[in-house]
């Protein structure tokens, strides 16, 4: 993640499949996941200038947030690293304090140099306080503080380089969307006649306000129906979805954001929601590495493993 690097751009892989040749739509995936081997997608895009702005402001630690297999706890924790800057991960979930090592995020995360404080899930929620904030910046001293999912201003501005020029040919625009800052760079980048359509992770239509927080354009919408239950809630139907479309495209998908995405779009293809002739790219946001730790969960409850 080295200043060369920073221009680093997505490749449109095509997407060949029965349905979208019957109901005439054409599908390309911005292989966003492949910028990088560990800050990969969004969150490569999302740290971007927010490492700067650390960097020029002479802060040498970066506080942030997230969960047991927290797709920007893994990102920021290398990206630390080759910046050398301190990285401080405040995890949700006390419990986690004793066996962290054989959780595959948070292990290879403190391999990459992060330390943990991990609080409980009540303490958690009070993460935006100025009381648990002051706390925090006692133990740790001066720190660049970046929010839970790494969405700011700055994380905008870096999503906004998703888009490159060849994307104005697609009409429609798809992302998974968790804290909405990926979903609001594109709007911001895309062209007024592009559609923008953000599939949540999460349950609930709470997202739309926070999204209006960065954008003022109104080419886009929210599809709520692909969330499978809620944030890292999987059913046999979206692990069968994402085995079959990885044997099918060569496209690894994870179970959180991408793996919902695509099957949203393919849902809604077969069912004639897109006019024949319509072009889609869906953007690829990484998250490859929480595959490991959701295998970990399916195995416990006897369900099949996303193939890796």
């Amino acid at each position: 993640m080295g200043r060369k690097a920073f221009n680093v751009q997505g490749i449109n892989q095509k997407v060949d499949l029965s349905i979208l040749v019957e109901k005439q739509v054409a599908l390309s995936v911005k292989r966003e996941d492949l910028i990088h081997p560990f800050i990969s997608g969004n969150k490569y895009r999302k740290l971007k200038y927010n490492i700067l702005e650390a960097k020029q402001r002479g802060l040498d630690t970066i506080l942030t947030f997230g969960g047991a297999y927290s797709n920007h706890i893994a990102a920021t924790a290398y990206a630390g690293r080759i910046h050398g800057i301190r990285t401080i991960g405040v995890i949700r979930g006390e419990e986690l304090s004793g066996n962290w090592r054989h959780n595959p995020t948070l292990s290879q995360a403190y391999k990459h140099g992060m330390g943990f404080k991990f609080v409980s899930r009540s303490a958690y929620r009070e993460k935006s306080s100025r009381e648990f904030l002051e706390v925090l910046n006692k133990e740790f001293g001066s720190n660049y503080l970046i929010p839970e999912g790494g969405t700011n201003l700055l994380a905008v501005k870096g999503c906004e380089e998703i888009l490159s020029q060849e994307d104005r040919a697609f009409n429609v625009i798809c992302s998974s969307v968790g804290t909405g800052g990926t979903l609001a760079g594109i709007i911001n980048s895309s062209l007024r006649n592009q559609r923008i359509i953000g599939f949540p992770s999460l349950k609930g239509d709470f997202l739309r306000k926070d999204i209006c927080n960065f954008t003022t354009k109104e080419n886009w919408e929210i599809n709520t129906d692909y969330h499978f239950g809620g944030y890292a809630k999987v059913s046999e139907t979206l692990i069968d979805f994402i085995n079959y479309f990885k044997e099918k495209t060569h496209i690894p998908t994870d179970p959180v954001y991408t793996g919902k995405l695509l099957y949203g779009i393919l849902d809604l293809v077969k069912n004639d929601y897109f006019k024949p002739g319509t072009k889609i790219l869906a953007i690829h946001s990484g998250g490859l590495q929480g595959i490991a730790g959701m295998n970990l969960v399916l195995k416990k409850k006897n369900l099949r493993l996303i193939k890796v």
